[in-house]
């Protein structure tokens, strides 16, 4: 999301469900610097599993082993299809796969020894070792007993284990990820989302971080944030805006707003805008959101080039 950059990663968003949403948005707060030839790497990545899921919903298994084995040599392409077959079948527990050792011994040692022994029994046997390895004596001891005597679990028993588990996990992330300095990166997409899907995040951060999602929320810039405008940009921003986007976008606004735009504006300019909200009756919801998106992407441009000056919360700038 981050390599492809805010306004292509707002479009990806809006063909994902609130839960993969939640899911990613999370991942980018917790996410550092990224270098530029990983950044490559993984892009690489994804097309090539990307192109192996076509061709083996065309052509099969055998058809995309062939073909990736051409482009990318025998070992390559069994990686691929390996770990696209384990994202088809829904491997139990695979969103354990990304997190260190280190994390999830610590995530796991509170859990009941049956727990973590259905959970070492699903993961790679190297990291399963490297966990087990990491676990107090009296702990491992029962872990490894369990295992042993594991039988069929039912996948009923494994689904509930792992949405509770995974739960726990976007908890214990949402409390650690502000010190990874993914925040700015994450405002700038939200910035970028249709403001009710923006807010739906919001809402769902805010129910298990309050100031998480406080600090974000600060790093934003919404529509209704243009009062905070002085006379001056403002006047320079309204010089820039089509009349009937700024209409239709003032639809969703606050009064406060609504005064101030007007106040910036000539009796003639003033009148006429009025006039057009008059003519456009009720509006859309999406047809709002989409000007006010447009106005906040002017918005953005202009402080990046330093025609104007936003005064965010907590910043000590002035506009000069």
């Amino acid at each position: 999301m981050l390599s492809l950059g805010p306004e292509v990663a707002a479009d990806v968003y809006r063909g994902l469900s609130d839960h993969e949403i939640e899911q990613i948005t999370l991942e980018i707060a917790n996410l550092q610097g990224v270098p530029p030839d990983q950044k490559t790497q993984v892009i690489e990545e994804f097309y090539h599993t990307a192109m192996a899921k076509q061709y083996m919903s065309h052509g099969g298994v055998n058809t995309a082993k062939q073909i990736l084995e051409k482009a990318l040599g025998p070992g390559k392409a069994m990686e691929i299809l390996e770990r696209l077959q384990g994202v088809i079948a829904g491997r139990p527990f695979d969103f354990l796969k990304h997190v260190g050792a280190g994390e999830l011994v610590n995530f796991v040692r509170n859990e009941h020894p049956q727990t973590i022994a259905l959970i070492l029994a699903h993961l790679s046997h190297d990291q399963a070792a490297l966990i087990l390895t990491e676990l107090p004596n009296d702990i491992q001891q029962e872990v490894v007993l369990r295992i042993a005597g594991m039988e069929n679990t039912s996948p009923e028993i494994i689904s509930d284990v792992e949405r509770i588990l995974e739960k726990k996990l976007s908890n214990l992330l949402a409390h650690d990820y502000r010190e990874a300095g993914g925040v700015d990166a994450l405002a700038e997409l939200l910035n970028q989302v249709e403001p009710s899907a923006s807010k739906k995040i919001l809402e769902s951060m805010q129910t298990q971080d309050p100031e998480l999602a406080a600090e974000v929320k600060s790093r934003m810039f919404t529509f209704d944030d243009l009062i905070m405008l002085d006379d001056r940009a403002m006047q320079r921003v309204l010089s820039s805006i089509d009349m009937k986007e700024l209409a239709a976008a003032l639809k969703g606004a606050g009064d406060d707003l609504r005064k101030q735009v007007f106040h910036n504006l000539s009796t003639r300019a003033a009148r006429n805008l009025q006039e057009d909200m008059e003519m456009m009756g009720p509006v859309r919801v999406q047809q709002v959101e989409e000007s006010q998106q447009k106005i906040l992407n002017l918005l953005k441009s202009m402080e990046e080039s330093g025609q104007i000056f936003i005064g965010r919360p907590g910043k000590e700038d002035t506009y000069q």
